[in-house]
Order: structure tokens, then sequence, then C-alpha cells
């Protein structure tokens, strides 16, 4: 093999002995192209003459070969196309920039930017709406700045000024005690009785300044003033009215109370009712006090019948005596004949239960039995009777 490399040499001419050791040279490159040398200064694009061209780039598509076999320079890749369209787009270097970043287009940029974010801020934190059932406070720096109705509010900008909406119309509810809670809410009762209750507060905000600046925590304070407004109500009735009829008194003396404390914390609070949802004594008595509770009910089952009749009976008096006095004018004006008819309907009312027969006439038996008479005829049964007919 040596011998016929050794005569193939031998037999070439100097410019084909060049074009052999160059394309050994080019099998021992590497792929990527020679380092930085003389000649390729273009970061792999020539050769090492500086007049052929130098290894193939891997990521760019090989041009067609021209006559004098000669490659034509090479045009971007496509991801130096993406690359350089990215940079277009931030203000770099175009076709004709040199892929260098524009400094003056991108400041011009983030200035508009900027400017168009700060109107957009303003926009949304200067203008506010207010639904027709709220109010909304305004805040400058924190501080309470003022009050404004329902519509199309403007403030300063955030943070300068903020606003809090509060719904004034809605009725809220809060809980004391549970009917179905194990911690029972005992409450001490004018004759030294334990009563445990569970009720309903009913509240709604009157001022949202005083609610919202006035007190730390408002939702604890009502708790609180009504717990302290329960137990001093209570105080005033024995067990009987606290479980019984003395419930609603109850409720509204609670109501006063609350509103009268709560107005001199200025809480800006307005209490719309106390509902009681459970009166019950202590469970350990419960079942003597839900006999206690039935004879309660009982005592005024018979007290309301009572009074039923008692009113029946007045209303029988009232038509009574106005049957009489129109019977006294027509007395007055004809007294006989009155009289008599007033006789003759007494007559009738008391004979009309008597099974007697009184007849007032000659020749009549004054007292007829005539009762007695129908008793001793014997009942004839009806099939003898129709035989003797035939």
């Amino acid at each position: 093999m040596n011998d016929n490399i050794d005569g193939n040499i031998g037999r070439r001419s100097p410019s084909g002995l060049r074009q052999f050791f160059g394309s050994i040279l080019q099998m021992t490159k590497s792929p990527w192209g020679s380092g930085p040398g003389k000649g390729d200064d273009d970061g792999g694009k020539g050769g090492g003459d500086g007049k052929r061209p130098g290894p193939r780039n891997p990521w760019v598509t090989p041009d067609p070969i021209d006559i004098n076999r000669g490659r034509k320079p090479r045009g971007p890749s496509a991801l130096d196309e993406l690359l350089r369209k990215g940079r277009g787009g931030f203000g770099g270097g175009g076709s004709g920039g040199g892929g260098q970043f524009n400094l003056g287009d991108s400041a011009k940029f983030w200035k508009w930017g900027v400017l168009a974010a700060a109107v957009l801020w303003v926009i949304f934190s200067s203008f506010h709406i207010v639904p027709p059932e709220k109010e909304g406070v305004v805040t400058r720096l924190g501080s309470y700045s003022r009050t404004v109705g329902p519509g199309v509010k403007f403030t300063w900008p955030a943070p300068i000024e903020r606003i809090r909406l509060e719904d004034v119309r809605a009725i809220r509810t809060m809980a004391v005690g549970s009917p179905n809670a194990t911690d029972e809410n005992f409450v001490l009762t004018r004759d030294q009785s334990l009563v445990d209750l569970a009720y309903e507060v009913r509240w709604s905000v009157r001022d949202p300044e005083l609610f919202f600046f006035q007190l730390a925590d408002p939702e604890g304070t009502i708790r609180e003033v009504a717990e302290s407004s329960m137990r001093a109500t209570v105080a005033n009735f024995n067990l009987t009215d606290a479980i019984g009829p003395g419930r609603v008194e109850i409720e509204a003396q609670v109501q006063q109370r609350m509103q009268e404390l709560l107005n001199q914390y200025r809480a800006g609070v307005a209490i719309q009712g106390i509902a009681i949802r459970q009166a019950d004594p202590p469970s350990q008595v419960d079942d003597a006090f839900k006999e206690v509770t039935a004879a309660l009910q009982e005592r005024e089952s018979a007290i309301n019948l009572s009074r039923a009749y008692q009113q029946q009976v007045l209303e029988r008096a009232r038509g009574d005596t106005a049957a009489f006095d129109q019977i006294y004018e027509q007395y007055r004006l004809a007294p006989g004949v009155t009289r008599k008819r007033l006789y003759y309907e007494t007559m009738e009312n008391v004979l009309s239960n008597v099974d007697k027969t009184v007849v007032e006439a000659r020749g009549v038996t004054p007292y007829l039995p005539l009762n007695e008479v129908q008793k001793r005829i014997p009942a004839t049964p009806p099939a003898a009777a129709t035989k003797g007919g035939e």
C-alpha cells in the first residue's frame, strides 16, 4: 500500500501534490473549523489562505457550488435571523444595526410604558363606584377625611387617599349561646334561680365613621354589651316569667339597654331587635320544670276559657238589656196589649217543655193526661195492622 502511495505521489504534478496534502489537512481538521489564526479571522467562513472557503458550518445549509468549484457567501442561519428580529423588536439593531442594542429607542419605550402605567394607576385608584346600599369612608394618609354616599366618587390616587365601603342597610345577626351547644349560658334571675338562655342580636351600621374608627373591635363590643344587658334585665324577673310570659318584655328591655350603652360608646351601631331562642332551666332540673311549664300552660288555658265565658255572658246580658228597652217603649204606647203578649210568650216558653195539656173550656176535663193514654195503647205490629185492613 505504501508503494502505491509513493508511486502516486511521484506521478503527481506540484499542483496536484498541493491538492492532495490539502485534502489530508482538511480531513484532520475539526468539523467546527480551525481555531483562530491567520486567514481565519472571519470566524471559520474562509480558508487558511483567505481565498478558499473554510470548513462547512454544520448549522448552515450549504449553497450550490459554482462552475469554478468555489462556494458562495453563506447567508445567516434561521436561528441568527430569529435573534436579530428579537433584538430589533426591543430597540436593538436590525439588518443595518450590526446586532447592536439601541439605547435611545429603549429609553423612549420605557418612558412611555411608565407613563401609561401611571395613568392607569391614577384612573383605577381615583374613581370609585359606591352602590346604593353602601357608604364609603375616605381616609387620607390613614386618617379619616370624609364619608361619601352612593354614586361615582373621586379621590386622590392611592396611597394618598383610600376608600372603604360599608353596607349600612344590611341587618346582621349575632348569636349569643346556642340551643345545640354543650356549654350552657346561665343567667341568674330575681328569685336566685338559673336559666339557660340562647338569643340573637340583630344590628346594623348606622354611622360608618364611628364604626371603623371609634372601637377597636366593634363586633366583640356588641357581644359583650348584649351579654351584660341580658344579665342586668333578667335579674329583674323571676324564673317563671323568664321562661314564660315575660320573654317579650325582656327582649324589649334588652334592646333599649343595649342601644343606650352603644350610644355612650359612640359605636355607630343601631340595634334592630333581640330574639330569645331558648329559655330553659338547668338540665339537672329540666324534668321538674317541664312539669311546672305544663301546669302553667294549663292554668293559662283555664284562664282563657273563663275569660271567653265571661265575655259571652256579658254580651248576652247586653242583648237582653237592649231587648227589654225596646219592649218598654212598646209597653208605654199600649200597656194592655203588651202585657197580654208578654204573658202568652212567657207561658209558651214555660209550657213548651211540659208533657201536660191544660184546656180551659166548659164541658171538657180540665186535665187530660194524653201522654199516659198514649203509653197505655199497645203498639200494633205492622203485619197485624195490614191484615186487619184487608
